[in-house]
Parts: C-alpha cells; sequence; structure tokens
C-alpha cells in the first residue's frame, strides 16, 4: 500500500502487518544521471534489516510485477528480479490462487557479509495489478 512521508515522498509497504516490508525515502542522487536509489526495510518480532538499494531508473521492478500481474492464470518455475547492484532480489512462484514473492536483501558486493529473506503472499491478478502500480508511482516519483 503506497503512503507519503512527511516530505511528501512515497513510501510502499508490502505484505501483512505482521511483517514490515517498506520501500521508503527514494532518492535521485546524481541529476545527470539514471540512478535512482531507495532504502527497503524489513523489520519483525525478531529484529530488523535495512539497506539502500541503487537502480538504474528502478530497473523494471514496476514492469516485472505487472507481468506476473498479467499471467494471473499461472506459470511454471520461478521468475526473477535483480537491483542493479544486487541489493534487493526477488523472485516469484505462482502457487495457485496466490504469488509468493521472496524478497531478497542483501550487502553490497564486494563483501556480502549478510543476506536475508522475508516471503509474501498477494492474490494472484487484482492484488499484484495494485502492488505493481504502487511500485510504478514509488519509482515514477523518483524519476521527476
Amino acid at each position: 500500500m503506497i503512503d507519503y512521508d512527511d516530505s511528501g515522498r512515497p513510501a510502499v509497504q508490502v505484505g501483512d502487518p505482521g511483517l514490515c516490508l517498506l520501500l521508503s525515502e527514494p532518492t535521485r542522487p546524481f541529476e545527470d544521471e539514471p540512478t535512482l536509489d531507495f532504502l527497503i526495510r524489513a523489520c519483525g518480532p525478531w529484529g530488523s534489516v535495512e539497506t539502500s538499494v541503487q537502480t538504474w531508473y528502478g530497473d523494471g521492478l514496476d514492469t516485472f510485477l505487472a507481468s506476473l500481474a498479467e499471467d494471473f492464470r499461472g506459470w511454471e518455475g520461478a521468475r526473477t528480479w535483480r537491483s542493479l547492484c544486487y541489493d534487493l532480489t526477488l523472485s516469484a512462484e505462482h502457487r495457485g490462487s496466490h504469488v509468493q514473492l521472496t524478497w531478497g536483501i542483501h550487502d553490497r558486493a564486494p563483501s556480502e557479509e549478510w543476506r536475508f529473506e522475508t516471503i509474501t503472499a498477494h492474490a494472484a491478478g487484482e492484488d499484484m495489478r495494485n502492488l505493481a502500480a504502487d511500485i510504478h508511482t514509488f519509482i515514477a516519483h523518483i524519476a521527476k
């Protein structure tokens, strides 16, 4: 679900209320370059993890999610997406009436000292379309 912080920047919360998976603080660090950065944070009763994600024009995250929504009838195997520096990865599997997304949050190379994964489930079709639209709005705000 898309929300806005105090400065008017969009933030997207993904998943169930018991799991905090939040994409926030979109920035464009270099105006003349396609670099678009944002924070991703996962939190729960076990603690929290956060990292900065670097993309070029969003690396097609919204397009990837939209393609999953369009294929609501299903597909075989896993479909994957990754950000420019592999700090965020996403794997999608169709499980009947829902899509299981495995979000991987990673330390940046070359150290890659830590890695965290969490899973969210979304109804195939409309729920995935809404998530794709929220991510599109989030990325479009950065691209301004």
